[in-house]
């Protein structure tokens, strides 16, 4: 049974990138009223890249790091020449959060987004192609390659629905992903002009080879790069898009752009433990120091936006800015026990973020249900107009407006939504008892271990203490921003009309929260799986070798001839 999983598993790496590609491309041949056949079709899809990134988790957690690394070469060439795709503890993990993402948003959507505007389904696909072929490449050209199939699909999909707010952060946010694209293709050539190679596991083997007299430019090159990287995590100050995107974006669009910025966070953290290891000497940990200040930065402009968002879209828009912050910061202390904690908050905030995109609507969606109440003027004021006026209670002395305050029931759609919103803010304040407190408090107890302190110093720093700090400060400003939002949606109000929910748009929201409790649950399982994964991508010596070491398939015509035939010039003329 080993054997048989040890020989499928690196073939089953095709198909969280193939499913999702042909699947769009039998959607495109449907006609665009076949909307339902669509979408059952993307309901397998994702239902089978939740299969096959399951499968994956579970082969890379039952073997140690030397064979823990599956390699595909698609075009049989040898590394470094030709594409490699290979898929190692964190990029099964990220496959299968993004897998989890893409079933609840794409479910949530059939309640009657999805008819909102053509070729949703497609674009979906081709998104979810992009973010899973980031992960499993294993050179720049093809990160390159999916992360603009992951844009370009996400353009649309960020426009679907239409309206002016939507065309108008579309706009700041295609300007800002151009630039992006436009670093990274300079980067990636500077990198590929210094090492001779775009294969990421051969890079890391030459940049110890590479004099000092070009440290300089591959520097510059990584730094283009990192830009490039850091501006689609949301660092400060290229952020400025994201409230706005994420707040206008339909509700399912929104949910699924949670793993994007999730994207630039794993290139950041994949290229840089490979890259700029203590090991490499001359480049040791290069630009590190950048990425703890510019994550706690991002984390304190995100608290502040929090504190001062009126609207449910952009509070939980800052909430992703926060989780961008925290994650980015804790990866800049290169340190392996703080990455596994960071690496588990990663999963539960994104879950949680995901979901909160999806309450948010709901939220939204009843309000605008209360806004039917009919009324009429009076003055200046707009007053709620009833054909039978209030009558007093003699028995409790107040009005029928006041009675449902006292004693009633509360509707249950009304508290199926309040409790989704409070766990929602629970997760992402970081508040116990759920996976998002275990998480914050993993990686704070790591940045005051001795054996955590990172690369600056044997005491904590100014930027442990400053972290420390941020971490507190964000979880109150989340609380109190939380909080505010609940009671004005679901306190304040009165006379307000129970929610119509369905039951297609519970049952995502219901599935994400409730992986987020299973992850509370099963917290020491999960972060001994994030602790492994850490160590091994700290010291990735397994994962360059596993690269390297992949073997082409002989064949028809590979076999040597016989002694006795002479082999032919390389001309093809016979000697």
């Amino acid at each position: 049974m080993n054997a048989w999983a040890d020989t499928l598993m690196p073939h089953l790496l095709l198909a969280p990138v193939l499913t999702p590609l042909l699947t769009a491309a039998v959607m495109l041949l449907l006609p665009e009223r076949a909307i339902a056949i669509r979408g059952w079709l993307g309901m397998v899809s994702c239902l089978f890249g939740l299969a096959a990134a399951a499968l994956l988790v579970i082969w890379t957690r039952n073997h140690d790091a030397s064979i823990a690394v599956g390699v595909y070469l698609p075009g049989n060439w040898r590394v470094p020449f030709g594409i490699a795709l290979a898929v190692d503890r964190l990029a099964a993990m990220m496959l299968l959060v993004a897998s989890v993402v893409g079933l609840a948003a794409l479910l949530f959507s059939h309640a009657g987004w999805d008819r909102a505007g053509v070729h949703f389904h497609p674009l979906f696909q081709l998104q979810l192609m992009g973010i899973n072929g980031a992960f499993l490449t294993a050179d720049l050209f093809n990160l390159f390659v999916f992360f603009e199939i992951m844009l370009t699909a996400s353009y649309g999909l960020l426009l679907h629905g239409s309206g002016w707010p939507r065309v108008r952060a579309a706009l700041h946010y295609v300007a800002i992903n151009l630039l992006a694209s436009s670093m990274f293709l300079l980067g990636a050539a500077v990198l590929f002009g210094i090492t001779g190679t775009l294969n990421m596991a051969d890079m890391a083997g030459k940049i110890a080879l590479i004099p000092q007299s070009d440290r300089g430019l591959l520097h510059a090159g990584a730094a283009l790069l990192a830009m490039a990287f850091l501006a689609k995590a949301a660092i400060w100050p290229l952020n400025f898009w994201l409230p706005a995107a994420y707040s206008a974006a339909s509700p399912p669009v929104a949910a699924l752009f949670t793993v994007m910025t999730k994207v630039g966070l794993y290139a950041i953290l994949r290229l840089w433990t490979l890259l700029f290891p203590p090991s490499a000497l001359g480049s040791e940990l290069f630009g590190h120091q950048v990425l703890v200040w510019g994550g706690i930065l991002t984390l304190g402009l995100a608290s502040v936006g929090m504190l001062a968002s009126q609207n449910l879209g952009r509070l939980a828009g800052f909430s992703v800015l926060s989780s961008s912050g925290t994650l980015l910061a804790v990866f800049g202390f290169g340190q392996a026990r703080l990455t596994a904690g960071a690496l588990y908050y990663l999963a539960s905030s994104t879950l949680a973020l995901c979901a909160l995109f999806l309450v948010t609507d709901l939220i939204a969606r009843s309000r605008q249900e209360e806004e039917k109440v009919p009324t009429i003027r009076f003055g200046a004021a707009l007053l709620p107009f009833s054909p039978n006026p209030p009558t007093a209670n003699p028995e409790t002395n107040l009005d029928d407006n006041e009675r449902p305050l006292f004693g009633q029931p509360i509707p249950a759609a009304l508290a199926v939504l309040g409790v989704a919103f409070i766990l929602c803010a629970l997760l992402v304040a970081g508040l116990p008892p759920l996976s998002g407190f275990v998480g914050k408090v993993t990686m704070m107890t790591a940045l005051l271990n001795s054996n955590g302190l990172g690369i600056y110093s044997e005491s904590p720093g100014a930027e442990t203490w400053i972290v420390l700090a941020l971490f507190i400060f964000s979880g109150l400003t989340a609380t109190i921003a939380y909080t505010r939002a609940g009671i004005r949606f679901f306190w304040s109000p009165r006379g307000r009309p129970a929610p119509h929910l369905k039951r297609i748009e519970i049952a995502p929201i219901a599935m994400l929260l409730g992986l987020c409790l299973l992850l509370a649950v099963r917290a020491w399982a999960v972060l001994r799986y994030t602790e492994t994964t850490a160590f091994h991508l700290h010291s990735p010596h397994a994962y360059i070798e596993a690269v390297m070491a992949a073997s082409v398939k002989p064949g028809p015509t590979s076999s040597p001839p016989p002694a006795s035939t002479p082999r032919p010039a390389a001309s093809g003329v016979s000697p």
